[in-house]
């Protein structure tokens, strides 16, 4: 029997496995074979070439449940440690579910490039049925800018516009440098996921469209959308000069305020998908959807939001991760788009993407790109191409049933915006270069000055979702690295214990960060826990085969009920991404640690009486402070 928690919570490369949506069979079934139908046809036709990379590993059971066992201990006691054992020992017995859906789950393996990579997009995505706004889509904070006037702030949109024109130009010649781990080349497939592609909502399922070759991209104000064509015939880009000369006329054209239908992209997906139904029932309508769909990105120029006495990050995340609510940006947006950059009135400059085709660091390099390409001001190097660019007001006939689903969708995103609590900040005192210097992985610093935040703020482990890329494989995506473990907590306490010495809590510093290391290598490697475990349960889902019990016992729910969400999303440029936590009782914590400071983003949900997101800071900021003063202590006193 399935609970309440796991039919309402899903798994993605951010939200882990709680929020894996657990089906009935013939349903999920029947999701995922209608998923095939209507999107790996255009999956086909935007495929790049695949690169020779090995295929993703199964690993084997035993390998996995023991890492299990030993990830779990944090969150039972011992009464309730001897039960899981028992559990897990039934699970892989002989006689038991687990040797036949590991069977069954190898045999897939053998059979695709990769075991997981359809399942994932289906359960972790496309099936998964909360708004993308807050659940699932992040905001990405670019380098703030100060516009003196609506000249210059449009000079800026037209840059970005060339400077992403331009990095998709780079994606498309083949040109784009193949990243590696080591020497490991990382599958590159993402980036060319990136610019044309768009979810398409449904009543029970979404699919994915990619319209890699479209030649317009959609600007965005006062919720008036215009279609704008940016490439000719000939594949040239439009110059900034006419980019410039067609936004002013977008603005001028965008004064009165315009029916506000982009919020419908903001609501649960089985509310959207049946507007969709109804909106695009009008021709007009239709046809205003279809170029939104088709085109390469968004640009919205947005109003500034209010300033209620908080920093500029704090309101720069609020812009890009939901606008603000409906009284101000939240209809000025398309989310079902891949990529849709931002220009507010105020300088907050960045993003909001939507994240079922890409992870968070191909986002990350183009945002460098095109930081560069602005500072650079490169596009003064493109010819001086002109051609009929003339932006399109794309018009919509709103019906009583679609003007209904937008005073819901309005309301619907008021209440996400109104529990969504940020605190986004620079951390100045030290950067990687001093964990470099104390012979430590910075990643794994960080992690753990996480897990002694929480800590010290609640007195008990908490369950810490990281994001491992496992792009060393074709069609790889992300696997969990759990970075709540006997040794993070071993070093917590220390920390806060009066009768440790500075020796004493170095070493268990010591001992943390390099367990933590350890299970991140493991991960990108594709021999973490989460996405195996995932792929034995929808073996069993798919095969009408009983849940196995590991599923309901307390150290599962416990170990994935991801009361911390982290992942490492790094950009040169001062850029921070930012997102919700996964649970209501949690916390979302991006960061970018640069060479001397590092930027953090933290979320807490309004809600919760335990969870506030200054709170977090101000433990973070401390635990950070604390790791370094211990360790100058100790390099004092051996001097």
């Amino acid at each position: 029997m399935l609970t309440n928690y796991e039919r309402t919570r899903l798994s993605t490369d951010k939200m882990m496995l709680s929020r894996t949506r657990l089906l009935t069979p013939r349903t999920f079934k029947g999701l995922y074979n209608r998923l095939q139908n209507q999107a790996l046809t255009m999956s086909h036709v935007a495929a790049p070439q695949p690169q020779k990379l090995p295929h993703l590993p199964v690993p084997k059971l035993s390998q996995t449940l023991e890492k299990y066992l030993k990830s779990v201990e944090p969150f039972l006691n011992e009464s309730e440690l001897s039960n899981t054992r028992k559990v897990v020992t039934q699970f892989q017995s002989e006689d038991g579910l687990g040797p036949k859906l590991q069977k069954l789950l190898v045999e897939k393996a053998q059979e695709t490039d990769n075991w997981l990579a359809d399942w994932w997009l289906t359960t972790a995505y496309l099936g998964y049925r909360d708004p993308v706004v807050v659940y699932s889509s992040p905001g990405l904070v670019f380098p703030f800018q100060k516009f003196g006037c609506e000249e210059q702030r449009l000079e800026y949109a037209a840059k970005l516009i060339a400077g992403a024109l331009s990095y998709k130009e780079l994606i498309d010649s083949g040109k784009m440098p193949v990243e590696k781990m080591g020497k490991d080349p990382l599958d590159m497939n993402q980036y060319k996921k990136i610019f044309g592609t768009c979810r398409i909502p449904g009543v029970k399922v979404d699919h994915l469209e990619y319209n890699p070759q479209s030649r317009h991209i959609v600007i965005v104000r006062n919720n008036n959308f215009f279609k704008l064509q940016v490439i000719n015939e000939c594949g040239k880009m439009l110059n900034t000069g006419e980019l410039i000369s067609c936004l002013s006329e977008i603005v001028q054209e965008s004064q009165q305020m315009g029916p506000p239908v982009g919020i419908l992209t903001s609501e649960n997906r089985n509310n959207w998908g049946r507007a969709y139904q109804d909106l695009t029932l009008d021709m007009t309508s239709l046809k205003s959807v279809r170029e939104i769909q088709t085109s390469l990105f968004l640009v919205c120029l947005d109003k500034a939001l209010p300033n209620c006495g908080e920093s500029e990050r704090v309101i720069a995340s609020k812009q890009f991760i939901h606008g603000g609510g409906s009284g101000a940006n939240a209809a000025n947006r398309w989310y079902d788009k891949t990529v849709q950059f931002i220009v507010s009135e105020d300088g907050c400059v960045g993003l909001t993407y939507e994240h079922s085709p890409s992870e968070g660091q191909p986002i990350a390099v183009m945002t460098d790109y095109i930081v560069d390409y602005i500072k650079n001001d490169t596009s003064i190097q493109h010819p001086d191409v002109r051609f009929n660019g003339e932006p399109e007001k794309l018009q919509f006939n709103i019906d009583e049933s679609v003007q209904k689903a937008i005073s819901v969708a309005s309301a619907n995103v008021d209440k996400l915006a109104a529990n969504l609590d940020l605190d986004s900040f620079q951390f100045g005192c030290y950067g990687k270069e001093f964990v470099k210097s104390q012979k430590m992985s910075p990643d794994s610093f960080i992690q753990i000055a996480i897990q002694y935040a929480f800590y010290r703020i609640h007195k008990v482990p908490g369950a810490h979702y990281e994001s491992a890329a496992t792009r060393k494989y074709i069609h790889g995506r992300t696997e969990t690295i759990r970075s709540c473990s006997n040794e993070s907590i071993a070093f917590a306490k220390a920390m806060l214990s009066d009768c440790k010495s500075d020796s004493e809590k170095v070493a268990a510093l010591k001992e943390a960060v390099n367990a933590h290391k350890k299970y991140s290598i493991e991960a990108v490697n594709g021999f973490g826990v989460d996405r195996h475990l995932l792929g034995l349960k929808l073996t069993a889902l798919e095969n009408n085969l009983p849940i196995p019990q590991l599923f309901s016992d307390p150290s599962y729910t416990r170990s994935t009920h991801m009361r911390i969400s982290t992942s490492q999303v790094a950009t040169k440029c001062d850029g921070f991404m930012c997102y919700a936590p996964l649970v209501p009782d949690g916390y979302g914590c991006c960061y970018n640690p640069r060479a001397n400071d590092m930027n953090f983003a933290v979320s807490a949900f309004v809600e919760h009486p335990d969870t506030t997101a200054t709170q977090f800071r101000k433990a973070l900021e401390e635990s950070l402070q604390d790791m370094h003063d211990v360790l100058a202590k100790t390099q004092k006193s051996k001097l």
